[in-house]
């Protein structure tokens, strides 16, 4: 999911995350992702690329919201994932927290639980630059 002037866009790739943004702030983004199938990778796990996805699409939503009205927009200029334990399938509770919020970038983490046993699946911090909005 993208924010282009406060609107969600969707695309297919962000829909197949399975990614579901319930609370979205300039200080906190939470959510949750159905995992199963539909993301694994051949050997029939969650595909690392989901959670690293996941992860910028969480951070870039709490940048943005904490910029948009200063006619600023963000980019991820650094992804660092870490995947902790591997899953077939898991509900996973998502959430991203700005470490440093300054005048020209950003630093959120972002951790995915499962909430099955409450355990860490993957987490990850995601650096952002504060640019103006393109014309």
């Amino acid at each position: 999911m993208s924010t282009q002037d406060d609107e969600v866009i969707e695309s297919e790739f962000m829909r197949a995350t399975g990614l579901v943004m319930t609370e979205i702030t300039a200080t906190k983004v939470t959510g949750y992702a159905e995992l199963g199938p539909r993301q694994h990778q051949p050997h029939g796990i969650v595909h690392g690329g989901v959670y690293c996805a996941i992860i910028e699409t969480v951070a870039s939503t709490g940048a943005f919201t904490a910029v948009a009205d200063q006619g600023k927009v963000v980019v991820g200029v650094h992804n660092a994932t870490d995947f902790l334990r591997a899953v077939s399938e898991a509900r996973a509770t998502v959430v991203g927290e700005p470490l440093f919020q300054g005048r020209t970038q950003q630093l959120w983490q972002v951790v995915i639980t499962n909430d099955a046993n409450s355990k860490e699946l993957a987490r990850g911090q995601v650096r952002l630059a504060v640019i103006d909005r393109p014309s």
